[in-house]
Formats: C-alpha cells, structure tokens, sequence
C-alpha cells in the first residue's frame, strides 16, 4: 500500500500537480446534507442542475457505487500579486484571477487521464475522471483528504496555497489507505465575509449564489437587480475579492504552469475595446479560456455594467451603439449604462 501511494504522488508530481492526496470516497460524511439545504433555500439560483443531480452529488457512491478511494489533486494557480488594486482602474475591467489563463478544465484534464491509466494499470480497478463536470462534490474531497478545509466564503483554502489551488479528483474501486483529513483554520478571522461587495454569506461557511458577482458575471443570464449592478464596480467574469483578502495568502506562491500564467490582453483588458466585440471578436480573443462558454452577451451585458459604474465619459458612445442589440439584455445593460453615465 505504501508503494502504490508513493507510486501515485511521484507520477502526479511528474506531471506538474502540486498537490496529491488520498481520501476515502465510501464512507459516509455531512456534504450531502449540506447541499441538500443550500438547494431546498433556493441559495442555487439559476443552477437548475444542482437540483436535477442533487441526488447523485449527495455522496460520490451515489454517482458510482463502486467508489472507494478518492485521489485529490491540486495544481496551483496563484497570482503574482495580491490582484484587487486592479480595480482602482476603472476603465479596464476586471478578469478573475483564474480566468486569465487557458480553461483549467483543459489543462488538467489530460493529465488526469494519464494518471487515471497508471493507477488503473497498476492496481487493476476500474477508474473515473473528474474535473468540475459531473455532479461530484471535490471541495469536501478535499478536505477529507487533507489538501485544505472549505473557509468562511465556502471555498477550498489550503495552509501552503491559499485560496490558488485548482482540483482534480480520480475515482478509483481500489482500496487505498487514506490521508488524515484537514481541520477548520480560519479562527476568529472573518476577513472574506466583510469583502464581499454584495453580502453574499448570511453566514460564516454559508454561501447564497444569488447574490454572489461570480454567480452572477458567470451563471445568471438575464438583467439583473440594479443592487448588483452597482455593487460589481468593474468586474466582469467573476470576483476574487473573499478570495484576495484571505491571510492564509501569504504563504502562496505564482502558478508555475505557464498555460494557468495570465494572458497580457486578459489583465485591465480597456471597457472600450470589449464593448466593440461581436460574436466572432469574443471567439476570437477567449479562444481556449474558460471566459468562452458564457458567450458574447452575456459578457457584453457585464462589460456594459462596468461601464455605467465606470464614470468614462468616452464610454458613452460605444455603449449608445449597443441601444439597438439584438440582445434584449444586451440593449438593457447599454441603457442603463448611458442612465448611469450621465448622471456621473
């Protein structure tokens, strides 16, 4: 058993992850009952197929009952510096930290699959591949599995990363001995809740979607409430503000692996040159990022929000050429935009 472990995190290091560990994926533990009170709430939103999978997500056997061990991945995305005075700048709008890059769906994919193969060769048990597109909880993984514990703003924080850390989870029916699982390290800190710029935690370890700009910018897909409008200030994919402002940052380190490192045109992108995009001009500049699958207006609907809480006067124009969108939402955004800029 020591050997197969070693084995795996030596192959897994081999392959640029920075983090692997091992967690039981049988026994039984509190995640589904978690999630099954953040959905009856209505805290999903929009997130219909939380509902419609919310039996499968319960627990990783329900999805495949032949589940035993879950090896956990993390490969590290962190930035170079502390992101948020970007925004100071408010003409340029404000990429999540993890959007800047190539799509990590892709980045960590293959390199899942080799691994899942070695395992699956070794041990000769079936295995299953996971990065977030099926109804698997990997944060609570995660933590089972020592890589860190899920904060006060809900999301995998780990001692040695921070709040940068990507997941990738194999299933595997092989019995492996597990990794002590990691405890709560927050304390008395309650810096991510007073972060949030829409006060999207009712409480510490509690999350409403419905009020978080990541939700928002990413899943929503209508006009929204005028409160989020203004509260987004120029972010348009995304928010790392609970994220940014974590203590635990200081022991984090860059992302080492050049397609997570951060495109030139994708940090302060100018508000004025992403109004001009269509269809093709969005394909175009998003090409393999993550930023892609929203598609162009939905992202332009959120660019046209920055842009009212921007106070540009040379905004003006190019937001009046959207008026007449074909998007009905487009057309809205633009028109609130204009309100908000004149009225600056």
């Amino acid at each position: 058993m020591a050997d197969l472990r070693a084995f795996i995190r030596d192959r897994a290091t081999a392959l640029g992850f920075d983090a692997c560990r091992f967690a039981s994926a049988s026994e039984p533990w509190s995640a589904g009952e978690r999630l099954a009170h953040f959905v009856e709430a209505g805290r999903h939103g929009e997130m219909g197929w939380m509902e419609t999978t919310i039996e499968r997500r319960a627990h990783p056997t329900a999805m495949w009952p032949d589940a035993r061990t879950a090896v956990v991945l993390g490969l590290n995305y962190g930035p170079d510096a502390d992101p948020l005075p970007e925004m100071a700048d408010a003409s340029a709008g404000y990429v999540s930290v993890y959007a800047r890059g190539d799509d990590y769906h892709e980045v960590i994919k293959g390199r899942l699959k080799t691994l899942a193969g070695q395992i699956a060769a070794r041990t000769g048990q079936e295995v299953k591949v996971f990065v977030d597109t099926a109804p698997l909880m990997e944060k609570p993984l995660a933590q089972r599995a020592g890589l860190g514990w899920q904060g006060k703003h809900t999301n995998l924080l780990s001692r040695e990363h921070g709040n940068w850390l990507f997941l990738g989870v194999i299933l595997t029916a092989a019995e492996i001995a597990p990794d002590a699982a990691e405890a709560e390290h927050c304390g008395t800190c309650t810096a991510c809740l007073h972060a949030c710029p829409t006060q999207a935690f009712p409480a510490p370890f509690q999350l409403d979607a419905r009020r978080c700009l990541s939700y928002l910018t990413v899943e929503f897909a209508g006009p929204w409430p005028e409160e989020f409008r203004r509260a987004t200030g120029s972010r348009i994919y995304g928010c790392d503000d609970c994220l940014a402002v974590c203590p635990w940052n200081k022991f984090a380190r860059s992302a080492s692996e050049m397609r997570l490192r951060p495109r030139s045109e994708l940090e302060s992108p100018r508000i004025v040159d992403l109004l001009a995009l269509d269809d093709a001009g969005f394909r175009a500049l998003f090409a393999k990022s993550p930023v892609k699958r929203i598609g162009r207006n939905r992202f332009v609907r959120n660019v046209l929000y920055a842009a009212g809480n921007s106070g540009d006067s040379a905004l003006v124009e190019p937001a009046r050429a959207l008026l007449t969108d074909v998007d009905p939402v487009v057309a809205d955004a633009a028109a609130w935009a204009l309100e908000r800029l004149a009225a600056d």
